[in-house]
């Protein structure tokens, strides 16, 4: 399983923790599908590094990227490094791609992102804290690229993805889907239209949440879209109790 994947913007706004996302979101999407991640390559895209505040946001990125991939156990087997990337008026936002690998040890224990069956339960794995800093609701609807970019816990990430793999690995899910860019709402279309085979919609209820806006379009870090039988709902807590992984029904395939 393979994946590449950075956030510009996260970076531009905080080069540390985005480029740790970048690397935690690459994991995040090869253990939704099944895989084990295991290692990474890199493009790392920056400006005129002579520039200080281009050089500095290359070194905290680079720091990011370490911090993760030893948290993830995800070592850095190559990569390239190009800079330079600017106009006489701006450089690029600072981009260090990830390219993440992941191990499918049986290939049946392959999981897509599509609902599949009307009357499964859908749930969340993680802890929604409606993060809009950096946002694409933040940049679509406002213009704006402002404020911090979300949080990151690594040892979340990894609770969430093991969680998540060890969910898959035990037969119990229908599908599993990163929230990521565009955030819950934009996650839970993609699960709906994806499905090539038939057309299955979806009944939310939100739980608690502070402004609708930003539950729903928040970009919040470590959440993974699952939906499973309603029959396999307490073998699914007990996995999720086990890895200390917060777990929130959301509603139904259907309608």
């Amino acid at each position: 399983a393979l994946k590449t994947d950075c956030n510009g913007r996260y970076v531009y706004l905080n080069p540390r923790r985005g480029a740790a996302i970048a690397v935690a979101e690459s994991a995040r999407n090869v253990a939704v599908t099944g895989g084990r991640p295991v290692a990474i390559t890199n493009c790392l895209n920056f400006g005129n590094p002579y520039k200080p505040e281009n050089y500095w946001q290359f070194q905290e990125a680079i720091a990011g990227i370490g911090e993760a991939c030893r948290v993830l156990e995800t070592p850095v087997t190559g990569g390239n490094v190009s800079f330079y990337n600017e106009s006489p008026t701006a450089a690029v936002y600072p981009t260090p791609v990830i390219g993440m690998l992941g191990i499918l040890d049986d290939v049946a224990y392959a999981t897509t992102a599509s609902f599949k069956q009307a009357g499964d339960e859908i749930a969340l794995l993680g802890v929604n804290l409606e993060e809009v800093g950096g946002s694409e609701y933040l940049k679509v609807i406002h213009g704006q690229v402002a404020g911090d970019c979300p949080a990151l816990d690594l040892q979340k990430e990894k609770a969430v993805q093991s969680a998540c793999l060890a969910l898959i690995h035990q037969r119990l899910l229908s599908s599993a889907h990163d929230v990521a860019d565009g955030g819950l709402a934009v996650a839970l279309a993609e699960c709906c239209i994806l499905n090539e085979e038939c057309s299955l919609g979806a009944e939310i209820t939100l739980p608690k949440f502070q402004r609708a806006d930003f539950a729903l379009f928040g970009e919040s870090q470590s959440l993974i879209i699952i939906s499973y039988a309603p029959a396999q709902r307490r073998q699914v807590e007990a996995i999720c109790a086990k890895h200390r992984v917060p777990l929130t029904v959301l509603g139904k395939v259907g309608g």
